[in-house]
This record gives structure tokens, sequence and C-alpha cells, in this order.
């Protein structure tokens, strides 16, 4: 790391990562609250709000797995404000939106927006001298602003009327214009970025790869987003019960974001990593299964806890691997791929098999999807370098 230029992680620095980080992948962490907004305001149906919401969640993946090439070269914060800029608009029209239509066409600009910023500020992760805290720290951050996202969106709807959560995301994304301007840019010359990756300007992510990292977070997200669900139909908690329960394996989670480093620092990241994921499918097939209220509880919070110190070592050992950030920026829009895919995924699995074999299938899926990732905190044999300049 010392052969190239990185940025020190300063307060600036990092205010300016997880505002990005936080607003790029804002649509897939709000989307809940977004898809109540659309049903109520539209009468929409479950699978017309939720095809709503897989055009802003597809586009925000597709343009950050676009971008994330480009997200390697110097202009980081020009292609940020751009994307601020257009997810603000597209954020304004969702909210004066009368119609489906206009409401889709406003996600599809709200998800290409939030992909650029997304792009942009993943790849930034790389430019900073510490990988395992800048990415420690910006997900720590992310966490603790989405929270107050997801209370302040319904609030809003709740004060000033329908559709008013999406003004607030627009003023989010014109107060982020500032904050970003401290984010690390890429390296102005292959020769920069080539002293820290062995001789190559930018590394490219098989196939395998990349799809491993997108069935990964399919089965993520696939499984949160049905975790109240099961929780209040195998347990017998209440709703308000099990939304507790949820909303705290969120925030004790955020000691696996701290935890991950260490554990990378003195076990190798190898053996730390496939630690996490293990103990993260063991509790996530836990959490689908059980009927015990206690057990629910504490699988949430493993499950939570694990999966951030998996996500925290995946970037970092993809900025330390591509100090470009082409990387780090091509494996974040596969997530959001599979973010996007995720609950329809599992809940075909849910309705044609029940819970018995979901949780099998998911806790099966988390360690064959977590095979490419493994692979690459070794030697990163899966990836093929490319020239940042052809």
């Amino acid at each position: 790391m010392s052969a190239r230029s990185a940025s020190s992680l300063t307060f600036g620095v990092a205010v300016a990562l997880v505002a990005g980080v936080t607003l790029g992948n804002g649509g897939a962490n709000v989307m809940p609250v977004f898809v109540d907004d659309f049903s109520s305001r539209f009468g929409l149906s479950d699978s017309g709000a939720g095809l709503v919401a897989a055009t802003q969640l597809m586009a925000t993946a597709m343009v950050t797995l676009l971008l994330a090439k480009a997200a390697a070269r110097p202009g980081r914060v020009r292609m940020t404000r751009i994307g601020l800029a257009l997810s603000g608009a597209g954020f304004l029209g969702a909210a004066a939106a009368t119609d489906p239509v206009t409401l889709v066409l406003a996600n599809l600009v709200v998800g290409a927006g939030l992909g650029a910023v997304y792009a942009a500020a993943t790849a930034a992760l790389a430019a900073t001298d510490d990988a395992d805290k800048a990415s420690a720290v910006t997900i720590s951050g992310t966490v603790g602003v989405t929270a107050l996202l997801i209370m302040g969106v319904p609030a809003a709807n709740h004060h000033w009327g329908e559709g008013t959560g999406f003004l607030l995301m627009a003023s989010c994304c014109l107060a982020a214009w500032p904050l970003v301007h401290r984010l690390p840019d890429g390296p102005a010359t292959p020769a920069a970025a080539s002293a820290g990756t062995g001789g190559t300007t930018g590394v490219r992510p098989t196939a395998v790869l990349l799809l491993g990292t997108a069935l990964l977070w399919t089965v993520t997200q696939g499984a949160w987003s049905y975790a109240s669900v099961l929780g209040r139909q195998h347990t017998g908690m209440s709703p308000s019960a099990v939304s507790a329960v949820l909303a705290v394996s969120s925030v004790v989670a955020l000691v696996g974001a701290v935890v991950g480093p260490v554990a990378a620092r003195r076990f190798g990241r190898l053996r730390s990593m496939a630690a996490f994921v293990t103990a993260q499918a063991l509790a996530m097939a836990a959490l689908i299964l059980t009927h015990d209220p206690v057990f629910f509880t504490v699988a949430a919070v493993l499950w939570q806890a694990c999966q951030l110190a998996v996500l925290v070592q995946m970037l970092a050992a993809a900025a330390l691997i591509d100090p470009t950030g082409r990387l780090v920026a091509s494996l974040s829009g596969a997530g959001a791929l599979g973010t996007g895919v995720g609950p329809l995924a599992v809940g075909a699995v849910l309705d044609t098999a029940g819970a018995g074999v979901l949780g099998l299938v998911l806790a099966l899926g988390t360690l064959v999807a977590s095979l490419p990732l493994l692979r690459m905190t070794v030697s990163g044999p899966s990836l093929s370098p490319e020239p940042l300049v052809r």
C-alpha cells in the first residue's frame, strides 16, 4: 500500500465515504419504506409495487457495474455529484408523480443516479491508506445514517403527506453535494495505479466472482426481507416485538464491522472470513427454522454481525488487491444486483417448498456463494488483470 499514493482516513474523508455509500445504497436499504408509499399512493398490488422497486434496484446495480471501470480513474467527485443531481431529480419526480408510469420512470432515474454515486464512492474505499479501517468506518456510518433515513422517510410521509419522504431523500442528495468533496480520487496515471497491483492498473473480476457476490447478496437480502414474517409465524411474537428484535440486531451487528478487521489481522483474512461465513450460514438457517423467541433473537444478532464482518472484509480485500477501486465498485454492483432479485427468489422458494427447505437452501447458498470471495482473499486467482488505459 505504501507504494502508491493513498489518502489518510481523515474526518472529512470518512464523512465523504459515508455520505456516498449511504446514498448510493440508499434505495436498497430504504426500499421497504418506499414500497409502502408506492402501494398506498397509487393503490398498487404487491407485485406492482415490487415492479417499481425492482426498476430502481436493477438500474442502480447495472449502472454501478457499467461505471466500475470509469470509477477507477480520476473524477470520482464529479461522477458522484452528477449521480446526486440525477437521483435528486428522480426523487423530486417520484414525489410529484401522479400516475404509476411516471413513478416507474422517476425510479429509473433515481436508480441510475444512485448507481453512479455507489460506483464512485465504493471505488474510493481503495484509495485510503488503511482499507480495513476505511471499510469498517464507512459501513458503520452507513448503518447509522440509514437507520435515521428509515425512520425519517415514513415520518415525513406521515406528517407532511404521502410522497414527501422522497423530498427528504432529494434534500439528502443536496446536502451530500459539499460533503463528497473530500472523496479520495482514482490514480492520475497508469503508473500510479500499477505500483499497488504488481504492474496492472485495473482488475476485472471474472463472471464467477461476480455471480458469487450476487448470489451471496441474493440470499442475504432475500432472507432479511422475510425475517419479520417468519419470526411472527414461527415464534408467535407480535409484529412490534419482531421489529424490535430486528432493529436491535441491526445496531448490535455493528460489532461485526469492528471485529472483522481485528480478526483478519490476528487470524488471517481467509480463516477469519471463512469462519464468519460459516457462522452467518448457520445463524441464517436457525433464524428461519427456529420456533423459540430467544433462539430467534440470538440468531438474528449473530447473523447480522457476521454479515457485516463479511462485508467489511470483502471490501477491504478487494481494495488491497486493486488500489484503483474498480474491483470494489464491480463487487458492489454485483451485490446490488443480488439485493434486487433476493426478495423475489426467496419468496418463490418459500411459497413452493416451505421454510424448512428455505433454511437449508439459504445456508447452502451462502457457503457456495462465498467460495469465489474466499479464493479472492488468498491471492486473487479468480481475477483477470486488465490495463486501465488501452
